[in-house]
């Protein structure tokens, strides 16, 4: 059917191209482009071992590209002509990809919001500014097509379509029950996941934002194929577009489990400015901690064949249908082991790459065709939906769940 460029060669992006080769029909053909090319080259390499090469398969090539620089895109894109343009490198190079897109006329998507490298702070603004260049370009952005963001607004469309009249109260959970044996490790890229646990915390309640220290507010919760875990109230970028896309809506919160020996050695290195995104001189030279503590910590993509368990990951809804009362639990559960097993990668990522592939896989299908710049919620979710069920993410559905106070 066409052809994806994807950008990005880490954990995520691995599971993402496992996820195309699985779908030969609509991804005819694949290039991975990196700044490191020789981790696109391997990946290149296993999915062909895996998944073979010909007639029927999807056929891999691979290109270097430094995805800061603008110029450089746009050359790589009028190169392979791709359908579409995977971003699935760092939240710091959504703009520049999405300024090579609108060159190229090319339609965009990827699996988190902007987020300046010099500031601790992500939302969508920079990204929604860009709405009416798209449209006049003839092309569409989708927007957080990752598990949360992504899988999570698919949720609340679907809860919106299928079982409310109105949505009031929306609470995400994200529960990582895996255990890699590791004193200290972070589950997606160090630097990126650091910066998002030490931030304030914040949720929407009654059309504006209520602000909270990291860490805050903790509850607990029995995730089913879990357990009992603790979970803290964070700022998530979904919490910003659903505000907007559900109607009714009277809060909404994220929560994120945490054990206590992450939250220590975080204090610790919180402590020690070890996690300070501010330049200081070491020998000569400008570093920034968060970064050199990004490159000796262990790398995520080397986590799947040590870490056991499950992921548990949806929403609980509450509103009205009809004039009574509603409640509904849509989640997924995922095995590390499992996912291991099948791409080479552990649950955190695997649960991000198959939903990048979906959406992508959307928008080259023309099931979803809106011109503009759009997030994931504000597409018909039922296709989506399916789609979880055939690549890897069945979810479950629970219409008494327990209620987060």
């Amino acid at each position: 059917m066409g052809k994806a460029l994807i950008i990005g060669a880490g954990g995520v992006a691995g599971v993402a191209v496992h996820k195309c080769c699985q779908n030969p029909e609509v991804f005819e053909e694949i290039c991975i482009a990196s700044r490191t090319k020789s981790k696109c080259d391997a990946l290149k390499k296993a999915c062909e071992e895996k998944y073979g090469v010909g007639e029927g398969k999807t056929k891999i090539t691979t290109e270097q590209v430094d995805a800061d620089h603008v110029d450089e895109l746009v050359a790589l894109i009028n190169k392979v002509k791709p359908d579409i343009v995977m971003n699935i490198a760092l939240p710091y190079q959504d703009l520049t990809i999405m300024d090579a897109c609108l060159e190229t006329k090319t339609n965009y998507m990827d699996t988190a919001n902007y987020e300046p490298p010099e500031t601790a702070h992500f939302e969508y603004s920079w990204q929604w500014a860009y709405r009416e260049k798209f449209e006049k370009a003839g092309i569409t952005a989708l927007l957080g097509s990752g598990f949360d963001p992504g899988v999570t607004g698919v949720f609340s469309a679907y809860a919106q379509k299928h079982y409310f009249d109105e949505i009031e109260y929306i609470d995400i959970l994200d529960c990582n029950g895996g255990d890699h044996g590791y004193p200290f490790a972070t589950n997606f890229n160090p630097e990126i996941n650091i910066r998002e646990v030490s931030a304030k915390g914040s949720y929407w309640e009654d059309g504006h934002w209520v602000e909270t220290e990291p860490m805050e507010i903790k509850r607990e919760y029995n995730f089913d194929g879990v357990g009992m875990k603790d979970m803290y109230l964070l700022h998530h970028e979904e919490i910003e577009s659903l505000a907007l896309n559900i109607k009714g809506i009277k809060r909404i919160r994220f929560f994120m489990t945490f054990g206590q020996s992450y939250l220590t050695h975080l204090k610790c290195l919180e402590n020690v400015g070890m996690t300070s995104i501010e330049p200081i001189e070491f020998e000569g030279h400008q570093i920034i901690p968060l970064q050199f503590l990004k490159a000796v910590l262990p790398d995520p993509a080397s986590l799947g064949p040590r870490t056991v368990g499950k992921t548990n990951i949806g929403c609980i809804f509450r509103g009205k249908k009809d004039g009574q009362d509603k409640t509904y639990y849509v989640y997924n559960m995922c095995d590390h082991q499992e996912c291991y097993k099948e791409v080479g990668a552990q649950a955190v990522s695997y649960t991000t790459g198959v939903p990048a592939m979906i959406g992508a896989m959307m928008l080259m299908t023309g099931k979803w065709n809106k011109l503009g710049v759009h997030n994931i919620e504000e597409f018909d979710p039922d296709t989506f939906m399916e789609a979880l069920n055939k690549f890897g993410l069945p979810w479950v559905e629970d219409f008494n769940p327990t209620l987060v106070d």
